[in-house]
């Protein structure tokens, strides 16, 4: 009874200086919907940037192509520059290490393709019809390139969603033949693949990726009618590369066995390029951990950051108890006179700092629970007043959608209790202190 008369009074005297006490939980409820809304947010791109890490396959490793800074010896005097993975590399790699299950070859190089009189600069792609499941490619119409037109070296392709936005847009390409330039060579349209978002670099080690201008071709016909040299001209200069595979996709029996055998296959490579550095292992399972380690650094920043505004929040309450304290100095004296204790004090004050930071804590958690319908909003408002603006963002940010995270909820709610307590001691401490005579006294 003693506790529920101290908190109908405590409310009772909050109630008499509504504004007052408004602007107190503004402080704790902005602090407290903060910390849930930084937290969804980073969880957001977090889980987005591991969704990208685990598509490349936590039981994959990736051997790429690296341009050397200092040409390879016997090249120095050759405008093409031989660098990067073997043919021989990947037969190596596939018959002796046998953790390895499958192996998927890529040849990727820029070229200018032609349809009628629309002209687009795509990415043609070499590769084998595994290519579409690592890649997580979807076909719309058609087929991917087969097991029977690389063993063939058959003229067919097959093109992404903006290609053929661009080189037909009022025909059914499907039986098509486009035309390479720089190579006078004519290739039918087998396939057409749905639209597919573009990945983002992944730190310093894999580079983001854009399927939009993609022509996939097999690549056995890459190697027979394009070759492995490619040679760039300008401003009355040549320079050239030869490269026979971008990047060598392994998939390996068991995760377990990921770490063992890149470790191998570093050292094998080391066989055929020496000191060349022209070669770079990825094994997404590290990044994948790199991740979550980044990801658990910047819940804890974030996390940092909007607890700064609960400790400013709790900082005003303590300004406006002391200043409630002052105003209520008769009336501390009075309850003093008729036989109110010091405890009874400290617990009535205790009892008001307490209720505005419980009410701040609530109305914060029902805000910070709204923040993806926030997000979204702000977004769809964005997009049809500054479109430009939105196209100008990074794709993660562009598209991240807050996640709650639902320790934050218990966390900010208890942590905003803890700073009303903390703060609210004080000013409690300080009205229990005061001689009851001089409390009768003040004006």
């Amino acid at each position: 009874m003693l506790w529920l008369r101290t908190w109908r009074l405590g409310i009772k005297s909050l109630l008499l200086h509504p504004m007052r006490t408004a602007l107190t939980v503004l402080g704790i409820f902005i602090g407290v919907a903060g910390v849930i809304s930084l937290l969804a947010i980073g969880e957001g791109i977090s889980q987005e940037a591991q969704r990208q890490i685990e598509g490349l396959g936590a039981d994959n490793i990736m051997v790429r192509s690296k341009k050397p800074m200092n040409p390879p010896e016997g090249s120095a005097n050759s405008f093409i520059m031989p660098y990067g993975l073997l043919r021989e590399d990947y037969a190596l790699l596939v018959e002796t290490i046998p953790t390895i299950t499958s192996a998927l070859p890529i040849r990727e190089m820029r070229r200018e393709v032609r349809y009628a009189d629309n002209t687009i600069e795509g990415r043609v792609v070499g590769c084998t019809p595994e290519y579409a499941d690592v890649t997580r490619l979807y076909i719309e119409r058609g087929h991917f390139v087969t097991d029977a037109e690389v063993k063939t070296s058959q003229n067919h392709c097959v093109l992404a969603a903006h290609v053929v936005e661009r080189l037909f847009p009022y025909e059914d390409p499907l039986g098509r033949r486009i035309y390479l330039q720089e190579h006078n060579d004519y290739y039918t349209v087998v396939g057409v693949c749905r639209d597919r978002a573009p990945t983002a670099a992944i730190g310093g080690s894999l580079d983001a990726q854009d399927f939009s201008n993609d022509i996939y071709i097999p690549i056995s016909t890459m190697r027979q009618r394009i070759g492995d040299t490619v040679v760039m001209r300008s401003g009355g200069s040549r320079e050239g590369e030869t490269v026979e595979l971008n990047q060598i996709t392994l998939r390996i029996d068991s995760i377990d066995n990921v770490q063992k055998t890149a470790e191998l296959v570093e050292r094998m490579l080391e066989k055929n390029h020496g000191k060349l550095l022209d070669t770079a292992v990825i094994v997404p399972l590290e990044l994948l951990e790199q991740a979550r380690r980044t990801k658990m650094m910047f819940m804890v920043i974030m996390g940092l950051i909007a607890s700064v505004t609960l400790v400013v929040g709790g900082i005003g309450i303590m300004n406006i108890m002391l200043a409630t304290v002052t105003e209520r100095t008769r009336e501390i004296g009075v309850r003093r006179a008729l036989g109110a204790r010091r405890s009874d004090i400290v617990r009535q004050f205790l009892v008001e700092t307490i209720a505005m930071s419980v009410l701040g804590g609530l109305v914060g958690v029902g805000i910070g629970l709204l923040c993806p319908l926030a997000v979204d909003a702000s977004r769809a408002i964005l997009k049809s007043v500054a479109p430009d603006l939105i196209a100008g963002l990074p794709d993660i940010m562009r598209d991240v959608t807050p996640i709650i995270v639902p320790l934050s909820i218990p966390f900010a709610f208890c942590i905003s209790v803890m700073i009303g307590v903390m703060f609210g001691l004080y000013p409690a401490y300080r009205a229990a202190q005061m001689d009851p005579i001089e409390a009768l006294r003040h004006e």
